[in-house]
Parts: C-alpha cells; structure tokens; sequence
C-alpha cells in the first residue's frame, strides 16, 4: 500500500494535475490580495470554504457567500475522496475490490454535478457584486466564469494599485459604529421608549447582528407607519419591543419595564400578525369569548369579560354578526375580528404586521380610519402596511429601518411625516423605500447614507 506521503506526492504533482495546482495558487495569492484591500486579514485566503465566505463580504454578498462556502467545502471534500479513490485502484490488485471503488467513483461524480451548477451560479452573485465595488467593466465577468481564467481578475484586482474598493469591509464597520447613537432615546413616563443597541444571532460560526443601534421615543397617542424593505429587520424590531424576541434593549412603556415586567406587560402589548388565526367553525361571539380568556387576566370575572367583548364588538363593528360564523365573514370583516382578538386587553401599545392585506382601498381606508380613533384615546399603534401613500394622511409619525452594507438593519430615520419627505427629498413612502432599498432589490441603493445622515442629524 502507498503511503500518505506517496498518494499526497500523486495528487500534486502528477502531470494531469501540476497546472490546476498552479492555477489555484495564483487564485489564492490574488484573493488574499483582494482580502487586503478590503480590511480583511489576507490569510483567509488559504482557507478552503473560508475564503469564498470572506470573499462574499468584500462584495456584499454575505448571504450568497455563506451558501457558496458550505458548497465549496462539500465539493472540496468529494474531489480528494475521489482522487483518493483513482490512487487506491492503483494499487489494488483484486478485480471485487476495483469494482465497490468504481461504483463509489460513480456515485460521488453524479453527486458532485448539483454541487458544481450551485456553485457557478452563486459564484456569479459573488463576482458581479464584486465588479460593483471595484466599479469595473462588466466584461471582466466573463473571465471570472472557468477556474482556469479567474485567477486574472483576482491577481489584477488585488495587486494592481490602480483597483481599488469603494469601500473597506472593517472600516465601513468602524465607521458606521462611530456614527452609531452612542446616547439613548429619553425615557418617558407616559409613552414607549426603545433603546435598542443590538439584536443579533448566531449563524454561520459568527454572530452576526440582525439589528443596531435604535433609539426612540413615541407618545402616547401616535400612530406610527413602519417602513423598511425586505430583510431590513421590521419584524425582528416588533418581536424586540414586544418582548417576543429579546435584545440587547431597554424597552420602556409607560415607565414599566418590558424585560423586566414581562409577565405583567404582556396585557400591555397587542400584536395582530399578518395571518389570521381562527377557527372557523366558532361564531365571532364564542372567538372573542376564547380570546378574552387568554388575554385577560386571570381575575377578571366572566361577566367582566363578556362585558369587554361586547364593548369591543361595538367598537369594530361586529355586533351585527356576532352570531354568525367565521368561515361565513367576508374578508373586512374576518381583519376586524382579528384586530379584536388582540384588543380586548385593551393594550397601552397595539402593532399590527400588514392588517389590510387582501382589502380593497375602501375596507383598508375605513379599517385605518378606526386604527386612527383608536390611537386618539391615547393609545400607542405601530402598522406595517405594503400601500402606505392610501392612508398616509392618518399617521403621526414614520419609522425607517434599512439593511446597510453589512447587511444590518438600521434606523434611517425615525420622525413625523413631512420631515420624513425632506430628510429622503422624496414625495411618497414608497420612494422613500425605494431610495433605501439595495440595487439588486430594485432601489436606488442609498441606504448607508441615509443611515449615517440620520446619525449625524441626531449627533448634532
């Protein structure tokens, strides 16, 4: 039988194989340059599975590149199992044995195919993002297609000093830090005040942070219009106010606190999902009943809690079909007694993810409308809604969360909405979240200046 050291000498140096093993190493020499000159230590580049992860986050490409690493490291380990594979037959005399070895030879090279086509088409996400920083000219894409070419775009773009990054992996971090509110949002007696720092995950063998940096203060009274595009961190924020998801936060409604005083302030917080759960064999009457039961307190009576649900089904309108069943609501009606089920603790804040969707503009203007009377008892209601010009009129205040370029949501802005139009030089809440969102989303990709123009303003 060879010895390591034989199968290792085969696997390098055999002819077949000597000018791929040159090729890698001038790939490898360009990334680590191109690892340098985006902030990054440059002997990520030696790493198998690493190195395409790192090379990710110097095109902004984080999420494509944690797929293309595990990839890489699954198709780096069935390539040395099938070399390893091609030596043994070399020394293996016995036709039974040569046999299971080919069958196995067979099985992995099927396996690798899906591996290889993954791998080209998130490699093109990474080089196109790649082609963006370096602000290049397309064609360089098609160098970046074959191992035998990519080495060139790698070598020139590391080394060269003429290519150089728009902008630095660990100095956009620093510099987004140092623009970071470093104070807090002042805590009020009456009203919601968020001072959240951090929101973050493991993933990846990393943490990686999901939200940063957000402080607020909103008085009772305010409805408040939640925008931000996709993955910008809108629902992570909710489920981080409402306790549902802690953070690295001080949550404050009303002077209590939502950590701390979770059990007490859980009837505090009403929060009507964009899904609406109900079972539609009950009647509007015996749901909200059900409901009463688990969202009041324990000592509220029966008569208090029938009484609770009569008042509630005044309020939206529910009287009338009380007796009738879900299933046989229309869809107006079936939002407003989800919307109910959460009331009926009559909660201090009330959030809502997307309550109008599936209605026309009529039934969504005259649900809003009652959202509006509701926040004018003194009650806090923060909406996400995806139409938001139709009712715009109805809101105080608007909150802005967006992804920057390391892919963290961040406050953008938060205020009334006539300043909000100034701030973003836009007419409308969807340009608004135009402007914000990433150029591959379809926006205008400003996101990191919004960002950090938000920080300075609130610097002073």
């Amino acid at each position: 039988m060879k010895t390591a050291l034989q199968i290792l000498c085969v696997i390098l140096f055999n002819d077949t194989e000597i000018i791929p093993v040159i090729l890698t190493a001038l790939y490898i020499g360009g990334l680590w340059g191109l690892l340098r000159k985006s902030g990054i230590r440059g002997w990520w580049a030696l790493i198998p599975g690493a190195r395409e992860y790192q090379l990710s986050r110097c095109a902004g490409r984080e999420p494509e590149g944690r797929v293309y690493s595990v990839v890489t490291i699954v198709d780096t380990i069935f390539t040395l199992v099938l070399q390893l594979t091609t030596v043994a037959e070399m020394d293996i005399d016995s036709p039974v044995i040569i046999e299971e070895l080919m069958s196995r030879f067979l099985l992995i090279s099927v396996a690798l195919i899906p591996i290889a086509i993954t791998q080209f088409f998130y490699g093109i996400r990474i080089w196109s993002g790649l082609i963006q920083v370096y602000n290049v000219r397309r064609s360089w894409m098609l160098l970046t297609l074959t191992v035998y070419t990519r080495w060139i775009p790698a070598l020139v773009w590391g080394f060269v000093p003429g290519y150089q990054p728009e902008w630095q992996v660990e100095d956009f971090k620093a510099e987004m830090a140092r623009l970071a509110s470093s104070g807090s949002a002042r805590v009020m007696d009456e009203g919601l005040t968020v001072n959240l720092k951090e929101r973050s995950v493991t993933e990846f063998f990393q943490k990686k942070i999901l939200l940063r940096d957000i402080h607020m203060s909103i008085p009772q009274g305010h409805m408040v219009l939640l925008l931000g595009g996709s993955g910008a961190g809108k629902t992570t924020y909710l489920n981080a106010i409402n306790g549902y998801e802690k953070a690295d936060a001080e949550v404050m409604l009303n002077g209590s606190n939502m950590y701390k005083q979770y059990k007490k302030m859980q009837y505090e917080v009403g929060f009507v999902p964009q899904s609406e759960m109900m079972r539609e064999k009950d009647t509007v009457l015996y749901t909200l009943l059900d409901a009463a039961k688990l969202r009041l307190p324990k000592d509220v009576s029966a008569r208090q809690r029938r009484e609770r649900v009569n008042e509630v089904m005044n309020i939206f309108g529910l009287q009338p079909v009380k007796n009738n069943l879900v299933e046989k609501l229309s869809g107006g009606q079936k939002k407003r007694l989800s919307i109910s089920m959460e009331f009926i603790s009559n909660p201090s804040l009330f959030i809502l993810d997307e309550p109008d969707s599936g209605l026309d503009g009529v039934m969504a203007r005259e649900l809003f409308v009652q959202l509006r009377k509701i926040a004018d008892t003194g009650k806090i209601i923060i909406v996400i809604t995806h139409t938001p010009d139709r009712v715009i009129d109805l809101f105080d205040d608007v909150i802005v969360l967006a992804k920057d370029s390391a892919r963290t949501g961040r406050l953008a802005y938060y205020g009334s909405i006539e300043d909000a139009r100034a701030f973003f030089r836009r007419d409308t809440m969807e340009q608004i979240v135009k402007s914000v969102n990433r150029k591959e989303e379809g926006g205008d990709g400003l996101a990191d200046e919004f960002v950090m123009r938000y920080a300075e303003v609130q610097h002073g």
